[in-house]
Order: C-alpha cells, then sequence, then structure tokens
C-alpha cells in the first residue's frame, strides 16, 4: 500500500470573510487578511510498535520435552535453562562421530606400514572418495550447527565447521601435490598417505565437535531477557510461532540492543490455538520451542515512500496515535532510516524509518498507557516546522501550471479596490491546511482563500 505524504499546520490566524459573487457570474469567493502564525509540513505514515528485541528458540533435533522450567509469559533472564530435550537420535550421531573420528586415528596410525601395498592410484582413488564423504559430512556439520538455537553456541559452532573444512581443502590439496610428485618420481607416497590421514581427521574430529554442540543444546536457554512465550504443539503446516506471536514478530526486521535479528520462522509448530508445548511433548528438529520477547524499551519502525523519505533525518521529531489506544497521542523521534528499499504493490517503494519511543499523554491529561509490542501506529513526522511568519491557507495559493495560474510561480489573488490582482509570491514551508510565504505578501493585505481558480485579473469580488 502506498504510503502518502501529508502536511499538518499550525493554528490558522487569516481571518475569513463574507463571500461574494461578481455580476457576470455566480461563483461565490471566500476572501481573509493574511497574518501571521505557525506552520508544519508533516510525512505521515503506518508504523508498528517494535521490541527491543526478540529471538525465536528452535529445536536442535527430534525427540521429546524431558523438563520444562517455565511457563507461558514468564519473564526469564538471558542464560537461563528453559527445559531439556531427551533426544537419542542426537547422542547416537555423536557417538557415531566419534566412532568414525576413532577409526580414522586408527587407520591414520596405521596408513605408514601400509603404503607400500599401495600404489599412487589407489591413494587417488581412496582421496577422490574421502573428498566426497568429507563434503557429505561436513555439509551434514553446517545442518547440525544451523539447527543449534543459541545464537552465540551457533555462531562458535558454525565458525569451527567453516575453519575445519577450510583446514580440509588445504590438507586435500597438499595430498593431490604429493601424489603427483609420486607419480613423475620426485616424491614418497607414505608422505601422500599421511597427509591424507590428516585430511580425514580434520573432517572427523569436526563431525564430533558439531555433533556435540547439538547435544549440549538439548538443554534450551534463553538467548535474551524477556518474556516467554511457549510454542505451540502438534503438527502440520500451521504456523510456527505461538498463538498471537506471528504478526507481532513477521514484519520487525529488527536487530536488538543484544545483537540479534529475528530468525526466519520456519514451519513445523501447530496452528494458532493450539496447547503449548509440554513436558513429554514430541518436537521435531527446527520446530519452534519458545519465543522471548523483550520489550523494556519500546520503539518504533514506520514505512516512508520513496518521494519522501529523504525529507526525514534523525532528530526529526514526530507524533504518534496507536490504534489500540483511543485519544492518547504519543511522541517519537527518528533514529535512523533503513537504506534498503521495500518494494510493495502495485510498484510503490517505501523505507523503513527507525523511531525511539518518547512516551505519550492520554485523553485526561494524564500519561498514556503504554503500547505492546506489534501495535499499529500513525505517524507524523514534522519535517519542517516554522513559527510566526506570513502564512496563507494552502487554498489561496495556485500551484505552477494551475487553471488561471502563472505557468513559472505560484500565486495568490490580491484583493485592491474591490478588485482581483495576480501576485507571484514565494512560498516556504507548505502545509496541508496553510503555506508559509516568504515573499511577496505582507500582513494586513487582503488576499481570495476560497474558489481562487475560478477567479480572473481584475474580476470584482468584494
Amino acid at each position: 500500500m502506498r504510503v502518502l505524504s501529508a502536511v499538518a499546520a499550525g493554528a490558522a490566524v487569516l481571518l475569513v470573510a463574507a463571500g461574494c459573487s461578481d455580476d457576470d457570474a455566480t461563483s461565490s469567493f471566500a476572501t481573509g487578511t493574511v497574518a501571521r502564525g505557525d506552520v508544519q509540513q508533516v510525512v505521515d505514515a503506518t508504523g508498528q510498535v517494535q521490541p527491543r528485541a526478540s529471538a525465536v528458540v528452535k529445536a536442535p533435533a527430534a525427540g521429546t520435552v524431558a523438563t520444562l522450567a517455565v511457563s507461558d509469559g514468564q519473564v526469564v533472564q538471558a542464560g537461563q535453562v528453559l527445559m531439556t530435550i531427551s533426544s537419542p537420535s542426537a547422542v547416537q550421531a555423536l557417538e557415531s562421530a566419534k566412532q568414525a573420528d576413532a577409526d580414522a586415528a586408527r587407520s591414520g596410525s596405521s596408513g605408514s606400514s601400509g603404503s607400500s601395498a599401495k600404489s599412487s592410484a589407489q591413494l587417488a582413488a581412496q582421496q577422490k572418495k574421502a573428498d566426497a564423504d568429507a563434503q557429505q559430512r561436513f555439509d551434514e556439520a553446517q545442518a547440525q550447527a544451523q539447527a543449534i538455537a543459541d545464537p552465540a553456541a551457533q555462531a562458535a559452532a558454525l565458525a569451527a565447521v567453516r575453519s575445519s573444512r577450510t583446514q580440509y581443502q588445504l590438507l586435500s590439496s597438499q595430498t593431490q601435490a604429493l601424489i603427483d610428485q609420486v607419480n613423475a618420481g620426485l616424491g614418497n607416497l607414505d608422505s601422500a598417505v599421511a597427509s591424507l590421514g590428516s585430511a580425514q581427521r580434520v573432517q572427523t574430529r569436526a563431525a564430533v565437535a558439531a555433533a556435540q554442540a547439538t547435544v549440549d543444546a538439548l538443554t534450551v536457554v534463553a538467548p535474551i531477557s524477556g518474556k516467554v512465550s511457549l510454542g505451540s504443539t502438534g503438527g502440520g503446516g500451521g504456523s510456527a510461532l505461538p498463538a498471537g506471536a506471528e504478526a507481532l514478530l513477521a514484519g520487525s526486521g529488527l536487530s536488538g540492543a543484544s545483537g540479534l535479528s529475528l530468525p526466519d520462522t520456519g514451519s513445523g509448530s501447530g496452528p494458532a490455538g493450539a496447547p503449548v508445548i509440554a513436558q513429554g511433548a514430541a518436537v521435531a528438529q527446527g520446530a519452534t520451542l519458545v519465543t522471548v520477547l523483550d520489550a523494556s524499551t519500546l520503539s518504533l519502525t514506520a514505512d516512508v515512500d520513496e518521494t519522501d523519505v529523504l525529507q526525514v533525518q534523525p532528530g526529526v521529531g514526530a507524533d504518534v496515535t496507536i490504534d489500540a489506544v483511543d485519544g492518547a497521542r504519543y511522541r517519537a523521534t527518528v533514529t535512523g532510516v533503513d537504506p534498503t528499499a521495500k518494494a510493495g504493490s502495485g510498484g510503490t517503494v517505501t523505507y523503513t524509518v527507525r523511531l525511539s519511543y518518547d512516551g505519550g499523554t492520554g485523553a485526561d491529561g494524564e500519561p498514556a498507557a503504554t503500547p505492546l509490542p506489534g501495535m499499529s501506529a500513525n505517524v507524523s513526522l514534522v519535517v519542517r516546522s516554522v513559527q510566526g511568519v506570513v502564512e496563507v491557507p494552502a487554498a489561496a495559493v495556485l500551484r505552477a501550471g494551475a487553471q488561471n495560474g502563472s505557468p513559472t510561480s505560484d500565486t495568490v489573488w490580491v484583493v485592491a479596490a474591490g478588485k482581483a490582482e495576480r501576485r507571484p509570491v514565494t512560498v516556504g514551508v507548505r502545509g496541508d491546511t496553510e503555506v508559509e510565504i516568504t515573499d511577496g505578501l505582507k500582513g494586513g493585505e487582503t488576499i481570495v482563500t476560497g474558489g481562487a481558480a475560478d477567479v480572473s485579473q481584475g474580476q470584482q469580488v468584494s
């Protein structure tokens, strides 16, 4: 949906006179006296209240909830144990990885003694198979690491897999170079065998580390402090978020102060309204276990149209209304503008503007109720503001190219001796109802304020 640019003005101070008409037409014209006042130019946008940070915690492996240490809606601290998952498959994967590593260690230690029975062609075939196996197992290790819910643990596991993959590639290249030397009669086959064994141990140790990280992640801890929303039970293609959380999280696109960005919510939990996870419930790998929301500090985001966004700078103030809180007016300040464009329907382009939440006042003059994350907001960004300036109603100004208007400038109809005279003016801050005139008019002059497009030069208007 297109976010329209709109403007609002300060209190109108132009006095409107009675309507009048000329002798040859039935059109009526309103006139008024030029005065001084305040003018604001405002960009309106739709927005949303955002939490300080949010994190979705998913199951690192298939299993069942062995223990559940929190309840839905409970406030937790970062690092607090939320639940433990029993996953025989994850434990078995770790045991298999350890066994493969032990086998590779034994093979490496006995490889030199049997190398004389091998030809360089056999060793090359063995390396080719080892490379294919290593690629598959590195991919499996990476998938295991990506399934770890805790961001810090996941990052560490992924870094370890990347490092091990790089080491393997270097050792594999070294092995190939040694085989080439053997084929040229310049190398030692034992060295090539030892190099291949070292490469295989890099891969098997990486697999052990990834499997161990998965098992460690079966003890699920809160990645951030905040309020817990437990995932729902059941299968199928329903929402992967607990009831009420999907709309809140889907559009946030934020990185909280903790450095966490909103994860991909995926699928695999039950539909909205399904019972929340309980002890003994079965969970699939990647299923949402909990959502932790930190609403200790609120902020707002607003989608501003590309035609208006260049006017919005950090420090610009904004008036905010929350759809869910009748009569309350909130305040906000622009903290930044996301440089990444978002394409909308109909070819529209918007940019995300981020704002601090500065509190609000209710209809009774008391502090307004604090909104909840995810609530819809209407944001009016005051991009320009002037006080005590010459102002006229926006309807009094004929824009360049308008009917009966000058093709090169803005004009107004000044009433002198009862007749309309066109006069060019320079417009400053242009509001929706009032505009600033920086040159061409002075206080006390009478102008046409209504029906200006139907006035002609010299027409009698009073």
